[in-house]
Parts: C-alpha cells; structure tokens; sequence
C-alpha cells in the first residue's frame, strides 16, 4: 500500500494479524473491512477474550454478565502498521466441546481506525503535520494547475484548443504557532484509450496541510480537519463532507544513500466525520458559493476564521447543524437558528445594558422591598439588566451592511418582534398559536440569513460582495421573497 490518500466513501479490506497492546505475544489472523461509510469491522479468526469471571473455588470459574471493550488494538496488514479505536466485539463463536474442532470466530467493530501508525490512543501525540481533503475545497480555492483556451479563426472557434498544466505555488499562513498550507496534487497529462474511443485526463485536486511546531494528537488531527470542513461548508452554504484525511507521523524521516530526503510515512484515518465526502460526486455551482479565495484571500481567511471559530463555535455550529442534518420539523429549525442569533449576539460581545447598572440596582431594590423575604432570593434571581431577544435580534442585523440587510429583511423590526413572539411562545406553551407554517418557514430562513451575514462580516467579506449574494443567491433570494411576503408588518404594505 502506498503514500496515496483512502477515500472516505469507498471500501477498503485489509487482511493481517491483530493483537491487545499488553498482549502483543497473542496474534490473532483476521480481515478489517471499512464499508466506505464510516464504520469498520474487525473479523477475527480466533478471538480476545471478552468475558468477565469470577474465581468460586480453586479451579472453579462463574461467567459473569457483560463484555469487554477495548480502547485500542493494534495490527500489521499489507506491510503497514494499523491502529484500531473504540473497539466493541459484535459475535463471539467459541467452539469449546463442539463435535468438530474448528477455530473460535469473533467480530469486532472499531470507531477509528488509523492505517500506518501504532499510537496508545487519541491522546497519544505522535504526529507532525495533517493534511485534509474536503468537497467543493478546489472550487473554493479559486486556482489551479490548468489553464485552456479555444481556437478560432475569422471570430468563429475553429475545433482547435489547448489545456495546458502549470503547477501552483502553496499558499501559506501561520496562526498562532500552526501553519496552514493551501496545496494543489496534479497529474500529468495522459491519454486513456478505449476500444470505441481515446480520451485525455488530467486531475488536480485542492487541500490544506496543517502542521505545528509540536507533534500532536489523532484528535487535535480530527479538530483541525473539522475546522477545515466548517469553513468550507460555511463558504459554499452547504454540508461539507471529508473526503479523506491524512496524518504525518513524527520521527519517520528518512535519507537516501545520496543524500536526498524522503517525506515522513503517512497514516490514512477512517472515521465517520460529521459528513463523509463523495469523491467523485459533482461540485456544487459556483453560484451558489458565498465566497472564496478570490474574495477573501486563503492567508486572510485562514486567520479570521482561526480566532472566530472558537469564540463564534456554538453559533456556527447551530447554523451548519441546519446544513448537516435539517430536522423536519420546522419547529426545531426554529429553535436552532434563533438559538445561534442569540449564540452570537453573546459571542460577539456587543450585549448593551438596557438600564445604566447604577439604574438599574436602585430599581431592583426597590422593587425588592416589595417582596415577602422568603420569596426575595427567587425574584432576585429573576430580574436581570440584560437584553431580550427582540434587542439581540436589532442588534445583529445593525452590524453587516445594511443594503444586504433591507434586502433581506425589509421590516427588520417587524421580524425582530415575530421571531422572539414565536421563539417565546414556543419555548414557554410548546406550539406557536400566532403563526402559519410559512411564517415560520419565513423566520428560519431570515434569521439564519442574518447570522450567516454576521459571520461573513466578521471574517471580512466586503459589503458590495454581501448585497451581491443576497442578490443573486437562489435560496437567499427565495428568503427575500418569503420575508417581504410573511415579515412585513400590515401597514408597511399600503
């Protein structure tokens, strides 16, 4: 098996010996089989023992109830070393007493499994540099290997035409301490010919390389390709799935007797990430992309994103979680998305104080001289200076640029005021009697529009680039449409 990445979305089978880190004396012959869709499954040829006893009298064993589990077992298969993770046995067939004398069978399914290192487990820091492939990345990084052009003659195209391969330099920034390195892989020209017919291939394909100064862990790995995947999923406004993912182990360099350097052994990982990639799917249009290196250059994107994906995550993960996996209810998507504006209204840290504090203390003890003692500690914790929902909502759509705005919310006070009555009504009756379907469906789409623009704003996409995608983006354009039907008040339509 070479250097050359697995995809996440196809097959693998690997056939080799497997045993328990502290048993390494005990080899037991099986087969791994990863089914393309983020499980893998161990089928031993032999088993581990995975019962509990306990000792009743010398010589004399109870099985007791349950089954073992093991955080890792190790393996060697077509000359590599394999990891396996969070491993749980499935079937056990132990062939003790049988008529026939025929091996013990056992299957064992595992979370992860690392191809070409042995590591003790997640937190076992072994590794030098990560590097991630993920859909839509080479549109997304608006370059590439190719360049084409047609011919033409008398201003019509004359069947002639070129592509030509130039490679393209890595773009690369550091954030605090990790470098994160924009790659292209290509191919050289070559002809495949077929019975009925020849065709030219070339491919190139896009991914970012992460390393730190430090080796790090399989899950500092698996953090760094999610926030790779949210990025782009954030960029082109859909699910952003992991194609495959790739670790370099530390120490593994070697030199050639002439002196010239090999890179250091690669370990593919299997895992089921939020969403796994298909590799050879089709990419999304490109107008349906909010941006990409073009509008926001990959070394300034790279650091923008680093410092707000930590300090914004719970907003941008409520957003992309509407992206990942929709509910169907659109209820749920209504706590979802007002979940996030409030989210990042806090992680933005633009909270006003709706009274000046000294006010607001001299109300509040007021108001509690009012109250029997023994209820004073529960109104007290009940009255706060902070800002309502319909505040955080005027708060967010002051900040991005305000012609995007008006597009999409014409009647910014009037949805600020429907969404926090029926995000209300919702969370304190557990219905929404004061709303049809499509006023629902009207506030979900505005306000997770609002939050995106929020967060496009904060990572630096220009204001004439936020009013064009509100222009021209089919579904922010059918949210336009839904909010100056559904979220304008009655009297803004005489």
């Amino acid at each position: 098996m070479t250097n050359n990445p697995l995809n996440l979305d196809e097959v693998v089978e690997l056939a080799g010996l497997w045993w328990l880190p502290n048993e390494s004396g005990k080899r037991i012959p099986g087969i791994l089989r990863y089914d393309g869709e983020g499980r893998s499954s161990l089928s031993l040829i032999g088993a581990f023992e995975d019962r509990f006893f306990s000792t009743l009298a010398p010589g004399v064993m109870d099985e007791l109830e349950g089954t073992r589990t093991w955080d890792v077992i190790h393996g060697v298969a077509e000359q590599r070393e394999v990891t396996l993770l969070g491993c749980v046995p499935t079937r056990s067939e132990r062939t003790m007493l049988a008529r026939v004398e025929s091996p013990d069978l056992q299957t064992v399914s595992a979370t992860i499994a690392v191809i070409g290192a042995h590591l003790g487990g997640e937190d076992d820091a072994i590794f030098a540099a990560a590097e991630v492939s993920v859909e839509d990345l080479t549109l997304w990084a608006a370059s590439s290997v190719f360049s084409g052009s047609f011919g033409s003659r008398d201003g019509k195209l004359d069947g002639t035409g070129t592509v030509s391969v130039k490679p393209v330099n890595a773009e690369t920034v550091t954030v605090d301490g990790t470098e994160y390195s924009l790659v292209h892989t290509h191919t050289l020209p070559f002809f495949d010919r077929r019975k009925g017919r020849t065709v030219g291939r070339m491919r190139d394909a896009a991914s970012i390389r992460i390393r730190q100064a430090e080796p790090f862990t399989l899950r500092a790995g698996l953090d760094a390709a999610s926030l790779i995947q949210d990025l782009i999923a954030l960029a082109t406004h859909r699910a952003a799935g992991v194609i495959w993912l790739q670790l370099e182990v530390a120490g593994t360099e070697t030199v050639l007797p002439n002196g010239q350097p090999l890179p250091r052994r690669r370990a593919n990982v299997l895992y089921s990430p939020v969403a796994p990639g298909k590799h050879d799917e089709k990419g999304v249009d490109p107008d349906r992309v909010f941006f990409t290196c073009r509008e926001l250059p990959f070394e300034e994107v790279m650091q923008r994103w680093c410092e707000a994906h930590g300090r914004l995550q719970a907003a941008t993960n409520m957003i992309l979680g509407l992206r990942y996996a929709p509910a169907r209810f659109v209820e749920n998507n209504l706590l979802m998305a007002v979940g996030a504006a409030e989210a990042l209204h806090r992680g933005l840290d633009i909270d006003e104080k709706p009274i000046p504090e000294a006010e607001f203390k001299a109300i509040r003890n007021a108001m509690l001289d009012q109250v029997p003692e023994e209820h004073r500690g529960r109104f007290k914790a009940a009255i706060r200076n902070s800002p309502t929902l319909r505040d955080r909502l005027l708060a967010l759509a002051a900040r991005p640029d305000q012609d995007a705005i008006m597009q999409l919310v014409p009647d910014v006070d009037h949805w600020a005021k429907r969404t926090a009555r029926a995000r209300n009504d919702l969370a304190h009756e557990g219905r929404t009697p004061n709303h049809s379907i499509d006023e629902l469906d009207a506030i979900v789409g505005a306000t997770t529009a609002v939050v995106i623009l929020n967060i496009l704003h904060e990572l630096g996409l220009s204001a004439e680039r936020q009013r064009q995608i509100v222009r021209e983006h089919p579904q922010l354009r059918m949210v336009c449409q839904k909010a100056s039907e559904w979220l304008v008040a009655p009297e803004s339509n005489s």
